[in-house]
């Protein structure tokens, strides 16, 4: 690339857990700028999870985390054409970008779930992310399908 790099920005913990992971999925979870009402959404379903899974030793925060993990995807497909032909090439992602797209997955699916507010949908998603079932963790599993495969073409790896 000719360019640099353009810097990071520096992420603010959240005001109630001080961190910093949180920030960034309330970032993601936000529509028009309303990020006070993405916080409210997103510790609410917080509450809701410990709540329903009250009979788990974990705290809400530490079942969220675990969920995210449970969705995060190691490899992906990219299209790359070669020879007129485009293959799906496997690669293994970067950190940052896996825990985006964890991130956009588990709020995408979340919103597409049946119930009545965010938070209700949200939580439901969190804790099935966290039992490894659900629309997010089949996204995951999905995308590890086809990279596998695909695997005869990891060699055309960019």
């Amino acid at each position: 690339m000719r360019k640099a790099k353009p810097k990071k920005r520096v992420i603010l913990p959240d005001p109630r857990f001080n961190d910093q992971k949180v920030t960034k999925f309330v970032n993601h979870l936000m529509y028009d700028g309303k990020k006070n009402l993405s916080y409210d959404i997103f510790y609410t379903a917080l509450d809701v999870v410990a709540e329903k899974m009250a009979n788990e030793e974990k705290s809400s925060l530490e079942i969220w985390k675990k969920a995210l993990d449970n969705v995060t995807p190691l490899v992906e497909v990219k299209s790359r054409r070669i020879g007129g032909a485009t293959f799906q090439v496997p690669t293994e992602i970067i950190p940052a970008r896996k825990e985006s797209i964890s991130m956009k997955n588990l709020i995408l699916f979340a919103r597409k779930r049946a119930g009545k507010t965010m938070a209700d949908k949200l939580a439901s998603e969190i804790m099935d992310a966290y039992n490894e079932q659900g629309g997010a963790f089949k996204r995951k599993e999905e995308v590890h399908r086809m990279a596998e495969a695909n695997r005869a073409f990891a060699h055309f790896r960019f």
